[in-house]
Formats: structure tokens, C-alpha cells, sequence
């Protein structure tokens, strides 16, 4: 076809393309059912009506969905490298040395064109043939920060930024200064970028200097500290909607934000509704960095790792902090039911055309992504290499993958998390448990198809009254077996105590042993699921047999065994002056195991059940057994548990610890609650009418009732709390009095079998908190482990079954 019709079939197709607006969340850095960038062959379509991204192999079915049919082509392609720098190949295994691999990154530059679908017709970019409304979007879509990038500093800066006092009270010199829109320089040298304009005098100045020497002489700094003027702005990140604008405080030494920026520009005649961004903030300096860190250094420790390529091994890209995500992730898909469910049984083309009009926000969609992208093996190739290469047996083509990078999914899956949206390191359990969640209410609708059922199991707990002898039973649903380490049941127990005895005298004399001295405590995984299904006695239990208060001995046992059977490893235990402490502790933890003996068995012939007859209004409430436990577990008196639990209605451990921690110096913390008596910290009551308005939602009224008593009768917040507490809630409409099957239709039956299973993978934690350090997990694939370190996929030599934090085990065959 030639350009004449090219541009006429252009013409009569512009009711389909739209100028995007600020508003307007715009991809243009990954295709968003695959992970095809710009760089991969054909490069990166942009829909100009939905500002959608797609690889050359999914275009089209964009177009058969929607009939948009004009597209932005974005392509890298690697500039000409010079004949000073010829190409060589390393004769080396090293990195940054001669005859080693080169360091230094291939250069690419961006060719831009308008292709017309279904013909595929290319016309080129920029050309002043081109229609005034399709130039205006594509410079919209070139101008505009992508939403991927959006969305990475938006996590990075998740509660950081804070209103500036400063900004409401900034008094702004009238020195008739004016700020030309462009063409800045710094007032003391001759930089021509990292400008910050301050916000008091106008005046322009360069940033400071970069650990690597790029950044600017830190003139911006010296203003400030001759004048004391705190604000100022970075140049060069101001847009139209002031979105990304970077501003900074002096006087707090970080980012901040300024609600009345606007003003403040305009005081010095800045019209900012025609800037465009050209350099990077702060947050995005930081991003770059942080997801550059090499944090595979700290996994070598002198090993040559072998790197494995192909389906099922591709690495997960660190997005900055984002270890724990991949670590859950690959063990997660290392198991047979999210493996059928999200690629086996699951085409990419099928879950576009099922999608919402955004495929980037439907989870179903998003999982498929992902789990297309890491078992396809079509993007576990050498770092730097196309995916058809196959790797050369010599040895030279073994260099780490890229991995893929999970944006979208991570962007989707933290969504309106306070954790799980930011960019800060978490707990990898915790974000295994939201992950589950997320997945089940997303099969909803149908759920035998929800693969985070292999999971879940019941527990039943049994209490027994110490005096009438009678029993109650109860229920709940959970996905995890959380476990306490015992460490009197180490079978190393002289050598630790003789480790301590020389250690303790080693520093007296003010001296220290080697590391290679230390001996950690060994403890049997047996033990520690003894310590899970041991008696305990429960204090101050409520008998409705004696309409009075006694002991109690709980058990708990397993009514189903799931399929896939996680064990947390409970290695944070709070120390002395309750400060949290990781245990340094070894677990002999055997590739199979066999719990069948703790299968529940439920109302025995001989068993009599407590009477059903609540505790008496006038006793007041009563705390709950298994909160108060958790809590004197982890080192808390009793009584303070017990006032915690009542404190917080029974909100859950988590609420009971903040309730702890923020009352610690209470005078009266350590008096015991007496019986009968109603906590003081009770929350107000609520309306009847923010009941129903729950209940109007959907949720049960015990639900909303104990919501909203959490909540302090705030109907908001109390929703929250329902959809942050599933657990709870489960355990709320599960709580009955037999172990018979469940029979109604809201409580469907849960995968069971034998109590045999295999490991089949493990997560393990390096640092002193969950909310630091880093996370990398062994899977056993093909019968060897395979170690996924972030985009690091290799054979393990000697994996570190004693060390891990989360261990998964699959039902063993038959």
C-alpha cells in the first residue's frame, strides 16, 4: 500500500484515536499480557484509543476485541557500536576483567511509527503528513511517565511523602523575579541539569553530587544554608498536573509535598501547564538504584552455580524490595493446581477475551500473565540473548537471565494494601496468606475452580473442662500450619550449652569467637509439630457446665489434610523489654513426612459436650483462649493478655499486640482482670442502623456486629476490618459444636487425603527482621534443587533445608 492511501485510510480512522489527558494511565514499557518490551522483535504496540500496550504477537487480538486500529510502534534498537569498542567473546568466568564479560550495557536508541491494523501498514514517526490529532498523540504518549514507571514510584514513595508545614506558611520574596520555562543554568556554576529552583527568592541552583560523581556541586544545599529558605523544586519534573512534581525540604531532609505549589510557581511567573518532564526525581533515582543492587552477591559466597534456562526455570526481576513476592510466587507455581489452572489449562487469548476492558487490573488475567511467563521457558534465556538462542554446552554462554519483571501483577495484587502497595521490604507469610486471599475472592463465583483451595484445611480445636470433664469443639479454616520452635528439644543440647559457656567467657575477657566457631541449637521438625498438637492448658475458661470460671486443656488436631501443606517456621519471638528476636536455629527437616496421626476424630462415644448456654451478661466478656496463648507465647505476662484480648473485643492477635504495646506503661497494666469485670478500653457502641448498612453489603450480622465493636462503630472502618481479617471471619461462620462434614452450600468441602507428603520447596530469610534482609526460595523440580535468588535461576549443590522459614510440601503418590 502505498503512503497516498496509507495516510487517506489513516484519515478516515481518526475517530479512534484519542489525545490522552493527564488522567490517562498510559503503558508503553511491557505488553500487559505478555512481557514483551520494546526491545523484544517487532517491539511494543500502544493502542491511541485505550493507551494499552502489546507485543507483535498480541495485537491483533486486541483489535479483533476492540476494533482499535491505530497504534504507536515503539522499537529499541541497539545504537552502532564503534570500531573502538568491538564485540568480543569472554574467554574468562568473570565479570569487569579482561577476556571476562563486559560490564557495560549495549546502548539502544527508540524508533518510533504509526502502524494501521489489520493491514499492518507502517507509517513513519515524526512526519508532518501525519494528521494533527495522531501527532498530538503520539507526543502525548512519548511526553507522558508510563504507568509502569507510575506505578513503581508510587510504591517506592508509599508513605513517604508528607505535607510540608513550610508550604503552608512559605513567605515568598516579591524581588520581581521571573522564571523563563526554560533554558536554566545554576546561579554559582555552569550545570545545566539537577537544577532546584527554591520557593522563597527564585533563585536557580544544582543539586548535590551523586556517590558517582553525576549530579550537580550542591549549590542548591549552600543556598540553604546561607539563607535558611526551605523549599525548593527540582526543574524538569514539573507537568501540567504538578502529579510528579519533586519538591523538597531542607529543613526535613526529604521529599515532601506542597499543596500549594501552584501558587508558588506562579508567583514567579511559571506557567507550568505547558512543561513537560525531562529528568528524574528523586523517588525515581532512588527506584533505579535500588532495583539495580546486586543483592546476588550476598547468594554466591564463592560457589559456581550452575544456571539453568528453559520452561519452569525463568527468574522473577527485584522490582526494589520485591524478594519476598518472587520467593512466594515460584513456590507457588511449582505446584501441579496453579500450574493447570494458570497455563495448562489457561490460553493467553482466552484470558484477554474474558478480561475487563483493562486487563491490567484483573487478577485471573494477571496470573495468567505471569504464569505463562515463568513455565513458558520463552523468556529463560542468558542475559542479553534473543529466547531461540539455545545456550552453547561449552560453558561460555552460562551468564544469569534477565528474569521477568512481575509490575503489573505486583501493582495489582498490593493494591490499596498499606504494606503490599509499597516498596519496602515484608514478610513473605504475610503476603503468602494476602496472595490466597486475593485469589479465592476472585473465584468467587465458582469456587471448586480456586486453586488456593489445595491449600486450606480445617483445624478443629477441642477444649476440654478441667472439672466437669465435658468437651467443646469448634472449627476453623486456615492455610498455614504456624509453628513454635522449641528449643529445649535440640538434639545438640551439650554442645550449644558448652558453645555458650566459652562464649560467655570469651567475653568477659573481652574477647570474641569465630564465626565458624558458633553452634546453633538443631531441632527436629517433629518436635516442633508436637509443640503445635501438645495439650495446653487454657486459664480462667468460662465452664457453661459450672456457670463458672476454671481451667481448660485445648487441643487442636487437623479434620482434612490439604493437598499443598505450608509450615511457618515461628523463628521471631519477642526478647527481653518485648523486642523481637530471631531465633539462630536450625531445623532438621526431612524430604518426607507423615502427620496422619494428628487427624481429627471428633465427638468420641464417651464424650459429653458443654452445655451451649452462653456466660451470663453480668460476667461480662471473656477473653479468647487462643489470642491470649499467641500472646504469652511470645513472652507477655498473662494478665497482660488477657487485658489485650478484652481490650480489643477479640479483634484478633494483631490487634491485641498494638492494644499491648501502646499501653505498656499503663499503672494498672499488670492488676489482673477480675471475672466479671468489662474491660475499660472497651470500644463505644455503635447504631443498629451501621448494622444494617453491613448487613446491606453482604455480611452477616455477627460479622458486622463484631466489626463494627472493633471499629469503634465506624462503618467504614469496619469494612476494612472484615476484608482484612478473612481468618476471622471464616472462623466466625465455621465455629460449631461437632466435626460433622459441613453441609451447607456456603461452606464448601475442602481437598483431603493421606497425611504423607514430600517437600517441595522452601523460603528461606536472611536479616534480623521480615521486614528487612532478603528472601530466596528451593524448589525441587525434576528431581533436583534449583535455587531462584530474584532473576538468578541455578542448580543447588548443597540447599539449606535446615534454614528455611516457609517450607511446602505436596501430598506424596499413592
Amino acid at each position: 500500500m502505498g503512503v497516498d492511501a496509507a495516510m487517506e485510510l489513516l484519515r478516515a480512522r481518526l475517530n479512534r484515536v484519542r489525545i490522552p489527558e493527564p488522567s490517562n494511565r498510559i503503558y508503553k514499557q511491557e505488553c500487559c499480557i505478555s512481557f514483551q518490551t520494546p526491545r523484544s522483535d517487532g517491539g511494543l504496540f500502544v493502542d491511541l484509543n485505550s493507551f494499552l500496550a502489546f507485543g507483535g504477537e498480541h495485537v491483533l487480538w486486541n483489535y479483533n476485541k476492540t476494533g482499535n486500529s491505530v497504534y504507536l510502534n515503539i522499537r529499541e534498537v541497539p545504537k552502532p557500536v564503534s570500531e573502538d569498542r568491538p564485540h568480543k567473546k569472554p574467554t574468562l568466568l568473570g565479570i569487569g576483567v579482561d577476556g571476562g564479560f563486559d560490564t557495560k550495557e549495549a546502548e539502544f536508541e527508540e524508533v518510533y511509527s504509526v502502524v494501521l491494523l489489520p493491514e499492518f501498514v507502517s507509517l513513519p514517526f515524526p512526519s508532518v503528513e501525519l494528521p494533527e490529532k495522531v501527532r498530538l498523540a503520539v507526543d502525548g504518549v512519548l511526553a507522558a511517565v508510563g504507568a509502569e514507571r507510575k506505578e513503581q514510584v508510587s510504591a517506592w514513595t508509599a508513605g513517604k511523602k508528607e505535607v510540608s508545614p513550610a508550604a503552608l506558611t512559605l513567605q515568598q520574596l516579591d524581588n520581581g523575579v521571573k522564571v523563563p520555562p526554560s533554558g536554566w543554568k545554576c546561579s554559582r556554576c555552569d550545570k545545566t541539569e539537577n537544577l532546584w529552583l527554591n520557593l522563597t527568592d527564585g533563585t536557580i541552583n544544582c543539586g548535590r553530587k551523586n556517590w558517582d560523581g553525576t549530579g550537580g556541586n550542591g549549590h542548591a544545599l549552600e543556598h540553604y544554608e546561607q539563607t535558611r529558605y526551605p523549599l525548593a523544586v527540582k526543574l524538569g519534573t514539573i507537568t501540567a498536573d504538578l502529579e510528579n512534581a519533586d519538591v523538597y525540604s531542607y529543613e526535613d531532609d526529604d521529599t515532601v509535598e506542597d499543596p500549594l505549589l501552584a501558587q508558588h510557581l506562579e508567583h514567579f511567573g511559571i506557567d507550568f501547564s505547558s512543561l513537560q518532564k525531562t529528568e528524574m526525581t528523586t523517588a525515581e533515582k532512588e527506584l533505579d538504584q535500588n532495583v539495580n543492587f546486586d543483592w546476588n552477591r550476598i547468594q554466591e559466597k564463592g560457589k559456581e552455580l550452575q544456571p539453568l534456562f528453559g520452561p519452569g526455570y525463568t527468574g522473577l526481576a527485584n522490582l526494589g524490595n520485591s524478594c519476598y513476592l518472587a520467593s512466594v510466587m515460584q513456590a507457588v507455581f511449582s505446584t501441579k493446581d496453579f500450574q493447570q489452572h494458570y497455563f495448562v489449562n489457561a490460553k493467553l487469548d482466552e484470558a484477554f477475551q474474558r478480561a475487563p476492558a483493562d486487563p491490567t487490573l484483573d487478577l485471573k488475567t494477571q496470573l495468567t500473565k505471569l504464569a505463562h511467563g515463568m513455565l513458558s521457558g520463552k523468556y529463560s534465556c542468558p542475559s542479553g540473548k534473543v529466547a531461540e538462542k539455545e545456550v552453547e554446552e561449552d560453558g561460555e554462554d552460562k551468564i544469569m537471565q534477565e528474569g521477568i519483571p512481575p509490575r503489573m501483577f505486583k501493582s495489582l495484587i498490593g493494591a490499596g494494601h498499606p504494606e503490599f502497595a509499597s516498596a519496602r521490604q515484608q514478610d513473605a507469610l504475610e503476603f503468602f496468606q494476602h496472595f490466597l486471599e486475593q485469589v479465592e475472592r476472585s473465584h468467587a463465583s465458582n469456587q471448586l475452580e480456586d486453586p488456593s483451595r489445595s491449600f486450606r484445611f480445617y483445624v478443629e480445636e477441642r477444649i476440654m473442662c478441667s472439672t466437669s470433664r465435658k468437651v467443646r469443639y469448634t472449627r476453623k479454616v486456615d492455610n498455614v500450619l504456624s509453628l513454635n520452635i522449641p528449643l529445649q528439644a535440640a538434639v545438640n543440647k551439650d554442645e550449644v550449652d558448652a558453645y555458650q559457656k566459652l562464649k560467655a567467657e570469651k567475653e568477659q575477657l573481652g574477647e570474641k569467637l569465630e564465626v565458624d566457631e558458633c553452634v546453633r541449637p538443631r531441632v527436629p521438625l517433629a518436635a516442633c509439630l508436637e509443640c503445635f498438637f501438645a495439650p495446653e492448658e487454657v486459664q480462667d475458661f468460662y465452664s457453661t457446665a459450672l456457670n463458672s470460671r476454671t481451667t481448660a486443656i485445648k487441643t487442636s488436631r487437623l479434620v482434612t489434610f490439604p493437598d499443598y501443606l505450608v509450615l511457618h517456621m515461628r523463628k521471631f519471638v519477642m526478647d527481653a523489654g518485648w523486642v523481637p528476636r530471631k531465633l539462630d536455629v536450625f531445623i532438621d527437616v526431612p524430604d518426607e513426612i507423615d502427620i496422619s496421626y494428628m487427624r481429627a476424630k471428633g465427638l468420641q462415644p464417651d464424650e459429653e459436650l458443654l452445655p451451649e448456654t452462653g456466660e451470663p451478661e453480668e460476667s461480662g466478656p471473656s477473653a479468647d483462649e487462643g489470642i491470649v496463648a499467641q500472646l504469652v507465647d511470645m513472652g507477655f505476662p498473662h494478665a497482660r493478655c488477657v487485658k489485650a484480648a478484652l481490650a480489643t473485643s477479640n479483634a484478633g492477635l494483631e490487634e491485641a499486640m498494638n492494644w499491648l504495646l501502646s499501653h505498656m506503661d499503663d499503672p494498672d497494666i499488670d492488676v489482673p482482670v477480675a471475672p466479671g469485670t468489662k474491660s475499660s478500653s472497651a470500644p463505644p457502641t455503635y447504631d443498629q442502623s451501621h448494622v444494617d448498612t453491613l448487613i446491606a453489603f453482604g455480611f452477616a450480622e455477627d460479622v458486622a456486629r463484631k466489626a463494627l465493636t472493633v471499629s469503634g462503630g465506624d462503618v467504614e472502618r469496619a469494612a476494612e476490618w472484615i476484608c482484612s481479617h478473612p481468618d476471622d471471619v471464616i472462623a466466625m461462620d465455621l465455629d460449631v459444636n461437632t466435626t460433622r462434614e459441613p453441609s451447607t452450600s456456603s461452606e464448601q468441602p475442602l481437598p483431603d487425603g493421606p497425611g504423607k507428603y514430600q517437600l517441595l520447596a522452601f523460603v528461606s530469610h536472611m536479616g534480623t527482621s521480615t521486614q528487612n534482609g532478603h528472601y530466596v526460595v528451593h524448589v525441587k523440580k525434576e528431581g533436583r534443587w534449583v535455587i531462584f535468588n530474584d532473576s538468578k535461576v541455578a542448580l543447588s549443590g548443597d540447599p539449606p533445608k535446615d534454614m528455611g522459614y516457609l517450607y511446602f510440601f505436596q501430598r506424596a503418590a499413592s
